[in-house]
């Protein structure tokens, strides 16, 4: 699949579910207001949909959520689309948060998943709760344990937050290279209302590199994952140091991406609110309705997100992000 830039389309990004045990202060509201089931995909219609975007040429799918581990039978779904690795499937991946990692490392393996990304902003008890509103830091470290004896590779994403964890980037990155994680850092996004001004949260990753560099040599290599993350080798470490910085450098010249999420939607860009609706046309029209839509989406993708953080805190679209999938 190429878009109307040329760019070739091949990860495709899924949110299975909207909900989540965590209300991360830069993602959701205190109080949300989750969508009702019967308002989202069902599993098989997930698995059928994704099987048309691996015959289109997709080589890469990333399971997400909001907490993808939440949903009822997702290991079922993680097995449908697995069984596709190597017969047009190159990677199935996961995004959580790790509070059920524990209940699932080993069936994630089982099912195909070699690789998943772990979202943890800090590794200190009382900074994690307070961002989190109430989480519990112990049920992310067990699962980080179990993704390990179960043989997955972590990567750590880790949302730079002003005054949150501004001063815990090297010891993250230690602590990575201590476990044998790699580690993400991201520029918080401005997507769905919240109930505080991102402005006071938002931090450029320049900031980050600063300090990681006052202790380290720091050094570019190509290694890329299929994301939109830049990588860098830290002098004396094994753990890879990634950027995403959607904010302060833009990314979109070399996107592959695009997102379904949980209500049937394709959105073409995570900074857009244009989207496709797949689930009306597939409960309509069957399997055959998915491929003309495909073809609308791939010519609508635009060239580059919308993305800025102003002087108050408007969102750059109305969904929040555990909609539209990590």
């Amino acid at each position: 699949m190429t878009d109307g830039f040329g760019r070739r389309i091949d990860y495709l990004r899924i949110s299975v579910t909207d909900r989540c045990d965590l209300r991360c202060r830069y993602c959701m509201a205190e109080k949300m207001t989750f969508l009702p089931r019967n308002a989202i995909l069902t599993l098989d219609e997930i698995g059928i949909i994704a099987d048309r975007f691996i015959a289109r040429g997709v080589r890469k799918i990333r399971l997400s959520g909001g907490e993808p581990l939440v949903r009822r039978d997702f290991g079922d779904l993680a097995r449908r689309i697995g069984r596709h690795i190597g017969h047009g499937l190159d990677e199935l991946t996961l995004t959580t948060n790790g509070t059920h990692l524990a209940e699932h490392a080993e069936a994630l393996y089982e099912s195909g998943v070699r690789r998943i990304n772990v979202s943890l902003d800090t590794i200190d008890p009382k900074t994690f709760s307070f961002i989190t509103r109430g989480g519990d830091i112990t049920k992310v470290f067990a699962g980080l344990s179990a993704a390990r004896d179960a043989g997955l590779a972590v990567k750590i994403n880790m949302v730079a937050l002003k005054d949150l964890n501004d001063d815990s980037f090297l010891p993250m990155l230690e602590w990575c290279n201590a476990h044998g994680h790699d580690l993400t850092l991201i520029e918080t996004m401005p997507l769905g209302e919240i109930d505080e001004d991102r402005v006071d949260r938002f931090l450029p990753l320049s900031y980050a590199l600063q300090q990681i560099r006052a202790q380290y040599d720091v050094s570019p290599i190509p290694y890329r994952t299929g994301g939109p993350a830049r990588y860098f080798s830290i002098e004396g470490m094994q753990v890879r140091l990634g950027l995403i910085t959607p904010l302060t450098e833009n990314f979109c010249a070399g996107c592959n991406r695009m997102r379904l999420t949980c209500q049937g939607r394709i959105y073409m860009c995570l900074g857009h609110e244009d989207h496709i609706d797949l689930k009306a046309a597939f409960r309509e029209g069957g399997i055959e309705a998915i491929d003309g839509l495909l073809d609308r989406a791939l010519a609508s993708k635009p060239l580059a997100h919308d993305f800025r953080i102003g002087t108050d805190s408007s969102a750059s679209t109305a969904r929040h992000m555990s909609v539209t999938g990590g």
